[in-house]
């Protein structure tokens, strides 16, 4: 099992802040999984197109070739302003 956490504005697109999902035969890293959860279309290819989108696998920053593995956390999160 992977669980994946969706951050910020991203959490609010995609109406959830988590879930679990058995890792899929050739994900191997974190753009393959990003690829696989924005093909389920809607909002969820806002991973795809959402500008300056982090990521984390296992609570360390991580890039789209990081690799993932079962019972990693990976996390997704837009850049957030405050003020």
């Amino acid at each position: 099992m992977l669980k994946i956490l969706y951050f910020a504005g991203l959490r609010e697109r995609l109406g959830q802040g988590s879930e679990e999902l058995e890792l899929p035969a050739g994900v191997s890293d974190v753009a393959a999984l990003r690829d696989l959860l924005a093909a389920r279309g809607g909002a969820w290819e806002s991973l795809l197109t959402l500008r300056n989108l982090r990521y984390a696998v296992n609570q360390q920053m991580a890039r789209l070739d990081s690799p993932v593995q079962a019972g990693d956390e990976v996390a997704f999160f837009p850049p957030v302003t405050g003020g």
